[in-house]
This record gives C-alpha cells, structure tokens and sequence, in this order.
C-alpha cells in the first residue's frame, strides 16, 4: 500500500530527483597535489594561527586550530618537535632546518615573505617600494629577490608541498597608504599570485584606524572574493581574522568575528585564519588566549567549521536558492551545498541593522524542515520555502533534510538506513524524535511508527 503522502507527490519526488541529479559532482581536493601539503580529507578544514609560540600549540588545538603559520626565527628544532608532539601542523619559512625535515609531515607548506606588496623598510627611517612580484618588473626600489624568483627556488628544493603567500590589506582597500609608490595598484595582485601556491591576505575592519576600512566588517570577503578572481582556478585562498584589540582601536566583537568569518566562506575562502596578537598598548602575543569570552566564542566557531568541513569542501550549487531581504540595507549574503542527501545553507547578515530572509527552492524535498545549526530549531518548508529573522550580523547555518514520512536520517529516501535506525530506538516511549524513529510526533518510537515506515519503504527521491 501507497501512504496517502506518497500518492500526492511522486510528480514532486521525480522532479526533485531530477534536479539533484544534475548537481555537481564531488570536486578533487587542491591539495591532492602535493603529498606533504594540507591534507585532501573532505573532512579536514584548514583553520590557522598566526605567529604563535609552539609552546602553546595545544591550547590552540583545544580551541579548533589545526595549523601554525609562521614560527618566530624558525623553524627550529625545539619548535618542531613542540608542534609534533601534540599534532599540530606547520607552514612555515624555508630555512635549512626546515629542509632537513623534507619528510616530516608536522610541515605542510612554505611561507613567503609575509604582506611582500607593502613598502619595506629600509632600515633608516624611510622606505623601499614593495617587493617586486616578478623578475621583470621595473617600479620597485627594494634589492632583494622579487617573489617569483623566491617561490622558484623553494619549489626546486621542495617540489612536494606548496608555498603560501600571505598579501596585505590592499587586496580589499586599493587607497591603503601602506603600499607606498604602489598604493592604488590593484593590478599588481595578480602578478603576486604567480609566486604561491596559496594566496592569503588579512585586513581588520573593526581594529582599523582609516576611516574608509573602520568596522566594514564586509571587506574580508571582498578581498577573498578579489582574489579569486585574480587567481587560477585551482588555487586555495585563505584569509586571516581580527579576533583582538590589535592596535588599541577596538576590538571586534564574538558576533562580528563570526560574521567576518561565514562572510569570508561564503565567498569562497578555503581556508580561514586569526590574528591574535595584542601589539598596542602593551605587545601580548597569544591576547586571545588570555580573553575568555572571545577564546570560548572563537573555539565555537572553529569546531562548528570543523563539523561542517565535508559540506564546506564539496561544491557550491549555483542558482540552487532565491535569497530576498526584507531590508534593502542589511543584504543577506549566502553559498548552498549539497552532501548525503541533506541540502546546507549558510547565510549572514552583512550589516548592522536588523532584516528577514525569505529562501525559496525548488531543488529541496516536497516534504522538508531546515534544522537551523547550532541553534535547537527546525523551521518547516511550504513549497520549498521559509523565512527567518536575522539580528545584526547574525549568521544563521541550514541543513535541509527531507520529512518524509519513514525518512529517519533526512536524505529523502525510505530504506534499510532509516528501518535500523528505528530497529535500535523501538521501544522508546518518551522523548523520541524524528531522527529516532517517532514520525507521528507523540514521543516514542511504536508500531505506529514501524507501520509509516513500512508503508513508504522503498520510495526513493536522492539517488
């Protein structure tokens, strides 16, 4: 017997079916191609840590941090073994100690010269250009070895893990008075990007002291999304996160860090890192460690990206939702993915002002919830749609799983998965779920619950 669920909806499984089955494929890890880069895992997320001591590489990896870059005068050998012992990875400077460990998976990839497109000092006061990005450019004043040169020769030592090149805050902001003779050249970035493998950059919105970047908390993404655009197809971009008062100008706060962070993934950032530093008033290198409430809501942040890493790895479906905002000043900015038969969709607000986002799809099941993560909540679909309200900057994360009846983990079909699933939780009698086995929503898991599941066993929608 047909359940009365299935007999008005098998056109809306076929069409739903079709949709999904022109999503696209799960894509190649970039980092694939390098057998001691970060590793391919869909499951890994690179989440970084800038120029910390190895000393406290384990209260980096309590709070969600997978990976150092940068060690101060180093590599050494004392720091290698520091991170080793606790399983923390390094991308760290070529020197001859690093290169004495080629085979030593604690180093994943080289770093060059950190914001190179700044102007350099010369060591009396004044300034030399920028680094020269290419061996041929002919405005730089500085003498030394321009950057391809640089990433030439690391690749000659060590073809096996890829070089890392961390740019400056005029990837986002071309009017930075940092980059000297070079300020309001966006076109030297691409040029740059030919001496990495992975291109990163940082700017600090909330911690600035220029008007035209202080508290855009938006501009991190726009210089990710710059990047890609400057960059290969293949090429992973990082971008690097204020979580301290850096310079005595002010402190972002946990929602803002969050926001910063979801609007640089949704704009395609592969991996994301903190700057944690205190340097003004007094200079305190680990800061972020020594301020509890922005420690607990950075490890939160970071554990929660590390649990959605296999949806953050796998591709992004194009066009697959209809995002509106009820205000026109707060854009809702948003990427949806789609992986084990649950559709995801991460949006934030990305200004300080209060909006309602209405989502609508049609590549979402007939019968569906959006269990809000992180947040204890399911908001149903009518028709393939739903609204959510959003304070400022508030990010909102969406797993869409199917309701059909006898569909216990969500991926829209009825089979040997979802009658296991209720096999193990039969006999519960309270406080059972949907996800237990409870599809009539009375609290335990029956013969009831058995008979909807048995009637729909079989119907297939994600295959």
């Amino acid at each position: 017997m047909i359940s009365r669920f299935a007999r008005f909806a098998v056109p809306t499984v076929l069409a739903f079916t079709l949709m999904i089955a022109a999503a696209p494929a799960a894509a190649d890890s970039p980092y694939d191609q390098w057998s001691h880069g970060p590793s391919p895992d869909p499951d890994f997320f690179p989440i970084a840590v800038w120029l910390q001591a190895p000393s406290r590489a384990q209260q980096y990896l309590n709070a969600g941090f997978n990976i150092y870059v940068g060690l101060w005068n180093g590599p050494t050998e004392q720091h290698l073994s520091q991170l080793a012992a606790v399983g923390m990875q390094t991308i760290c400077s070529q020197n001859s100690v690093g290169l004495a460990h080629i085979n030593d998976p604690t180093i994943i990839g080289w770093l060059q010269p950190d914001e190179p497109d700044n102007a350099q000092s010369n060591g009396s006061g004044g300034y030399y250009s920028p680094m020269a990005p290419l061996p041929t450019t002919t405005w730089d004043t500085y003498p030394g070895t321009d950057i391809y040169t640089r990433y030439l020769q690391m690749k000659s030592n060590d073809p096996s893990r890829p070089v890392m090149l961390n740019l400056g805050q005029a990837v986002a902001y071309d009017n930075y008075i940092g980059r000297g003779t070079r300020r309001n050249h966006p076109e030297d970035y691409p040029e740059y990007i030919q001496g990495c493998d992975i291109v990163s950059f940082d700017i600090y919105p909330v911690a600035s002291s220029y008007p035209e970047t202080d508290n855009k908390i938006w501009l991190p993404a726009y210089g990710v999304e710059r990047l890609i655009g400057w960059s290969q197809p293949d090429q992973p971009v990082w971008n690097w996160i204020e979580c301290t008062n850096i310079s005595g100008n002010g402190k972002a706060t946990p929602t803002q860090v969050k926001a910063e962070v979801w609007m640089s993934l949704i704009s395609g950032s592969m991996g994301i890192g903190y700057f944690v530093h205190q340097i003004e008033p007094d200079f305190i290198e680990p800061a972020l460690l020594y301020d509890a409430e922005m420690l607990a809501a950075v490890t939160d942040i970071n554990w929660e990206i590390r649990s959605l890493a296999r949806a953050l790895n796998s591709p992004t479906i194009a066009g697959a939702f209809s995002v509106t905002s009820s205000s026109p000043i707060v854009p809702i900015d948003w990427m949806a993915k789609r992986i084990d038969g649950a559709t995801y969709l991460f949006t934030v607000a990305t200004r300080n002002g209060s909006t309602t986002g209405s989502f609508f799809s049609m590549q979402v099941p007939p019968i569906a919830v959006a269990k809000v993560i992180g947040e204890d909540r399911e908001i149903p679909l009518v028709g393939g749609q739903f609204s959510d309200t959003f304070t400022p900057y508030q990010v909102h994360l969406y797993k869409i799983v199917s309701r059909w009846p006898g569909d216990t983990d969500g991926d829209f079909d009825v089979d040997l998965d979802d009658f296991v699933l209720l096999k193990q939780n039969f006999g519960m009698a309270a406080g059972a779920v949907w996800e237990d086995g409870d599809f009539n929503a009375d609290g335990d898991v029956d013969l009831d619950d058995f008979v909807i599941l048995k009637q729909n066993f079989g119907l297939w929608g994600a295959q």
